[in-house]
């Protein structure tokens, strides 16, 4: 390989860049190859986007094989979005001609002309369906979805066996799809937060069971569906973190409040990462060292004892320490520990769902090793555990104003319970374990569905109480370098005013300097009748509706199982009252501004 002229360049890249890539590229093994093809060919395509359509319009023309692989995905944070992205590549790779489309962006009548279907898909709230899948699965379950005798289906669902409603969006697209006739390739999967292996088994099955239909007799990758896969090319990823440094952890709630919110700021020095208003930081943690003492305790354990995981041989306290989640606790931990042991106890609790649920919400996996101090080794606890995962913060910055630094907005989890304290677990880590000048693992996660208007003209509606107010404040530094024109508006919510304004005087500044038009604020405890923010948009309704008939578009950010509902019901009630609407048209205007992406949520 030394012999650079062997590839053909054809002067297009220079000997130094052709090394770069090289190393780059060293190590990967043939299916991450194969990926990275499909999504440089998707960079390549969006610089030239004119191009891109033609081109694979002439690929799939010139194989002219018995259908098509539809790719689609639904998702609220991105993972579903990769899966399907690096499903594309791997299966035009294979020969089959596939595409990949957002549910945002699928027309859903034009199921009726799919042949193959693969759909990737997210489950949030109370088994709720993301927000750009919304559309898709509610005519999929309506009287006007029309019968698929010819069409073949797969669902890959994400989800987390934490939550009741684990992977329901995937169950009823998959029960959905059969009621309309359409035939299953291969079996649904319901992936847990640990989905790569799951998910690449699934990939695999589903083109051993289409391969015959669908293989084209053209080389050619189409390239336009990836077009939009990533807007700045990084090395940096989920699996390959970069390593920041922690700047500042500065708690910016007043002394007497009853929430420890923290302002976080990393350095993203010499990594290159790029990323845009609405994006989100994955920020990887390791366990509090007395949590991991307590663990190892209770199941009477030597923290040297060797485990493995993976490839990977360690000790018990490192595994439990960088490998391991335990700040959270979930049902196939209890599940392992049941099918090893054959407690009478444990196997009692994971009879009743309920019961299990009820009992694993308010404990971490240290309480249930107090709790059930069952005999086992070092490697079935290793085995029980789920790998720890990244948490995933709404960016509080642009890089517009901070430049090669990402900021968070983090509220610490902690509380006492059991007999001592407990924290969560990057939330703790960033706000009270992490030195200021230590490293930290991070990587940005693109979140395509929370974006400022394109036309900086265009007004803004932003509903982020607590911490959801995170993106606004980079929406409101984008703005302010952008010089935007349009009109802004918050609304922001939190306890007390006195202790619990955050970012105050940034916004006091944005206010004074004209960038933000309104602000409408909910201090819930300040009054002897609690106010929240659905109460001030209804209160502010008639301007709310004006905003939105001349073309403003509204955010929301913030808790999920509450506060957006609410939200959302708070609109759906100014359609009715200002736009002299029924229940079913302010439906159908609310999902018309969904549609248009002028509604978007960055819910959790």
């Amino acid at each position: 390989m030394s012999n650079n002229n062997n590839f053909g360049t054809g002067g297009l890249i220079d000997p130094s860049q052709l090394n770069q890539i090289t190393q780059a590229i060293a190590g990967l093994n043939a299916n991450q190859l194969t990926w990275m093809s499909g999504y440089m060919a998707g960079m390549a395509a969006a610089h030239e986007p004119a191009l891109a359509a033609p081109q694979q319009i002439s690929a799939v023309a010139a194989a002219e094989p018995a259908g098509n692989l539809t790719i689609i995905y639904g998702s609220q944070t991105g993972n579903a979005k990769g899966i399907a992205v690096a499903y594309q590549a791997k299966a035009s790779a294979a020969g089959i001609p596939a595409t990949v489309v957002s549910m945002a962006d699928y027309k859903p009548r034009q199921i009726k002309n799919e042949t193959h279907i693969a759909i990737v898909v997210s489950t949030h709230g109370e088994g709720e369906a993301p927000d750009d899948a919304v559309e898709l699965h509610e005519f999929l379950g309506s009287k006007k979805a029309p019968k698929l005798p010819n069409l073949k289906y797969a669902v890959l669902g994400l989800g987390d066996t934490s939550y009741e409603f684990f992977c329901q969006t995937a169950k009823d697209f998959d029960t959905r799809l059969a009621t309309l006739g359409a035939t299953a390739v291969v079996e649904r999967v319901d992936c847990d937060v640990d989905y790569d292996s799951a998910a690449a088994k699934w990939q695999d099955d589903i083109l051993a069971k289409i391969k015959d239909d669908l293989t084209a007799k053209t080389t050619q990758v189409p390239v336009a569906a990836a077009a939009n896969t990533a807007s700045v090319a990084s090395i940096y990823s989920k699996k390959n973190p970069f390593s920041g440094t922690l700047l500042a952890s500065q708690k910016i709630t007043g002394r007497d409040s009853v929430k420890d919110i923290r302002h976080i700021e990393i350095s993203l020095e010499d990594s290159g990462i790029q990323y845009q208003a609405g994006d989100a930081l994955g920020v990887y943690f390791l366990n509090d060292a007395d949590m991991v003492t307590r663990v190892i305790a209770a199941y009477g354990l030597d923290a040297d004892a060797s485990v493995t995981i993976g490839e990977h041989t360690l000790s018990l306290g490192h595994a439990l320490t960088e490998k391991c989640e335990l700040t959270l606790s979930y049902p196939t931990f209890v599940k392992a520990l049941a099918d090893t042991t054959n407690d009478p106890d444990l196997v009692a609790l994971l009879a009743d769902k309920t019961a299990l649920r009820e009992y694993l919400v308010p404990r971490q996996i240290v309480d249930i090793a107090i709790d059930y101090p069952v005999a086992i080794t070092a490697q079935q606890l290793v085995d029980a555990c789920r790998p720890l995962t990244a948490r995933l913060y709404s960016i509080a910055s642009s890089q517009s104003e901070v430049e090669d630094e990402v900021h968070l907005t983090v509220a610490l989890v902690e509380y006492d319970a059991h007999g001592f304290t407990h924290q969560g677990g990057a939330s703790g880590f960033l706000s009270t374990r992490l030195e200021e000048g230590a490293a930290v693992k991070v990587y940005v996660e693109s979140n395509d569905n929370f974006r400022l208007p394109a036309d900086p003209n265009t007004p803004v509606i932003m509903v982020g109480p607590g911490t959801g107010i995170a993106p606004f404040r980079a929406f409101m530094q984008e703005r302010d370098a952008q010089d935007a024109q349009g009109n802004n508006w918050l609304f922001f919510g939190n306890p007390n005013f006195t202790q619990d304004f955050l970012y105050q005087t940034e916004w006091q500044g944005y206010v004074k300097s004209g960038l933000l038009s309104k602000v409408s604020l909910a201090f819930s405890r300040d009054q002897a009748e609690k106010v929240y923010v659905q109460h001030r948009l209804v209160e502010q309704g008639a301007e709310v509706y004006k905003w939105l008939e001349q073309g403003a578009h509204f955010y929301v950010c913030g808790d999920a199982n509450h506060m957006a509902k609410d939200v959302e019901q708070a609109l759906l009630d100014i359609y009715q009252t200002h736009g002299k609407q029924t229940a079913d048209e302010a439906k159908k205007s609310l999902l018309a501004l969904r549609k248009a992406k002028r509604y978007q949520k960055d819910v959790y």
